[in-house]
């Protein structure tokens, strides 16, 4: 076998292989006579069609399972002999089994990169620090009451922290529109949970009235068909409900899980600083690794984009499916393309690094990480341990993860670390 490697574009690669001609006939003769011992001709038992025959009929079939039976059977040497890994499986381009002594194929194929990573210590990155203040706490347990809050009926015009009873229907030129109109929806006044306008027209109106509203979709608005478009809202209010807001003892205590208000009160801002914590880690993780391909310029192979492209288009088509929407049939992947790389890019540095530094994850470190992450899952902490027990490969992705934490904390033993400040309220609201 004799092999010879063309360097393309980037990191394209064209690979030819040279077998012996007598190989690829063989394999022809031995596809001709496995058909002629089962397929069917007129005039002809099964089994007893002659070979000439067959290869009359069915030759470039056997020429083309010849073709697949060599390349399975020798790319991996070739690939071997000069030293290259494909990014994805590589595509047979040519066919030459006309030569007298030769038969060959070429193959083409994009590699990995050559990373030469920047120095960790040139690297400047924010992290991001916080203190949970007794102003968060107040605010969180007054978030609690919210939730058990009770609505009395009244004979009022409406205020902020009421919550209404409304019907309303909107349309676009003349037209109704998917999600503008609803029955007895439930609005609290002061949450700015609708459009801008759609609140202040419902602020100081009693039940019974019907209000008319001409406003615009923000130019940002989340549906993007409907953004920035002009609306008209019939909007008739049908109840105002006067809060009130629940009494701060055990009875409160209990609706949460607690005997006491002291008891609740120590959950809550355990569970605050949970939440707070998984936050900054992900967010200061997003500076490490932005930091990191910030400073490392490299090409990326395109198979892998696509790839990963094509999953981030599935996975959002099942959340959307999750949640009850319906996903789009002809939206492309290439939309993802920029995401796609960054992860693809991502990926492939936090494996470089990982590999230059005998980064391993032991299976006690695995085993620890998933008792920790189970703590999340309460009393059903057990189902999720045995989970992975019950099939070891699950476990890749805490391995992973674990992996990744050692090589976050490697970049940030040299680099240039800036701490920075922020407000509880700061983190939490962001969407």
């Amino acid at each position: 076998m004799k092999t010879s490697l063309e360097t393309l574009e980037g990191l394209k690669r064209s690979l030819t292989v040279d077998v012996a001609i007598d190989m690829f006939n063989q394999k022809v003769e031995k596809s001709l006579k496995t058909m002629a011992s089962q397929v069917s001709i007129d005039g002809f038992r099964k089994g007893k069609v002659p070979v000439s025959m067959v290869k009359q009929r069915f030759g470039d079939n056997a020429k083309s399972d010849a073709v697949n039976e060599i390349v399975n059977e020798t790319l991996v040497e070739a690939l071997t002999e000069v030293k290259l890994s494909p990014a994805a499986r590589p595509t047979v381009t040519k066919v030459d089994s006309e030569g007298e002594s030769e038969f060959s194929y070429t193959v083409e194929f994009e590699v990995f990169p050559t990373i030469e990573m920047a120095d960790f210590s040139g690297l400047e990155i924010d992290q991001i620090e916080v203190d949970i203040t007794k102003a968060d706490e107040d605010r969180t347990l007054n978030g609690l009451q919210e939730q058990l809050t009770e609505y009395k009926a009244v004979k009022r015009k409406s205020k902020a922290g009421d919550r209404l009873a409304l019907d309303f229907v909107g349309t676009i030129e003349g037209e109704k529109f998917e999600g503008g109109e609803a029955n007895d929806f439930k609005l609290v006044l002061g949450k700015g949970t609708m459009i801008p306008g759609f609140e202040e027209s419902v602020t100081d109106v009693a039940a019974g009235k019907t209000v008319e509203l001409d406003v615009n979709f923000p130019d940002d608005y989340q549906a993007t068909h409907l953004a920035g478009k002009p609306v008209k809202f019939s909007i008739t209010v049908n109840e105002v409900g006067s809060p009130k807001l629940p009494k701060l003892d055990a009875e409160f205590a209990k609706k949460f899980g607690e005997d006491t208000m002291d008891k609740l009160l120590v959950s809550m801002k355990e569970q605050m600083r949970t939440e707070i914590n998984g936050r900054i880690e992900q967010l200061n993780k997003d500076a490490i690794f932005g930091a990191l391909a910030g400073a490392n310029e490299f090409d990326v192979p395109q198979g892998s984009i696509d790839g990963e492209a094509q999953n981030l288009l599935a996975e959002m088509k099942e959340r959307m499916q999750q949640q009850g929407q319906s996903a789009p049939d002809d939206m492309p992947a290439t939309v993802f393309n920029d995401e796609a790389e960054r992860r693809v890019k991502l990926g492939l540095m936090v494996s470089q690094i990982a590999s230059d530094n005998n980064m391993v994850a032991s299976m006690e470190q695995i085993d620890a990480k998933i008792a920790e992450m189970s703590q999340a899952y309460g009393e059903n902490a057990q189902q999720m341990v045995d989970y992975y027990n019950e099939d070891v490969s699950r476990k890749s992705s805490v391995e992973l993860m674990i992996v990744e934490k050692m090589v976050q904390d490697k970049i940030l033993e040299a680099a240039k670390i800036k701490p920075v400040k922020k407000k509880f309220t700061d983190i939490t609201e962001q969407g």
